[in-house]
């Protein structure tokens, strides 16, 4: 499980580059490239990590799902997800 300021910070770029999106494209399609670099380092959606949204894990992400294999596994096990159960065969 991730720390909590890890998964705080990474909602708060989320939420920064939600905000500026619409001005980051203006100014792209502008070539205002000055305008830009005057924009917050966390308005760019390259600086964001795909993470579990329930324990903030980097690895393993999945991304359809939006969580990690481990807490896929635990989920499909417990039949939390429709559709998805344990193949056996």
């Amino acid at each position: 499980m991730a720390k909590v300021s890890i998964k705080a910070r990474q909602k708060k770029r989320e939420k920064t580059v939600k905000k500026f999106a619409e001005k980051r494209a203006a100014l792209k399609a502008a070539g205002d490239y000055a305008g830009l670099d005057k924009l917050p380092k966390n308005a760019s959606p390259v600086r964001l990590k795909n993470r579990c949204q329930l324990t903030g894990r980097p690895k393993g992400y999945i991304r359809y799902f939006g969580v990690s294999r481990i807490v896929f596994r635990d989920m499909a096990l417990n039949g939390l997800i429709p559709g998805v159960k344990k193949a056996s065969w």
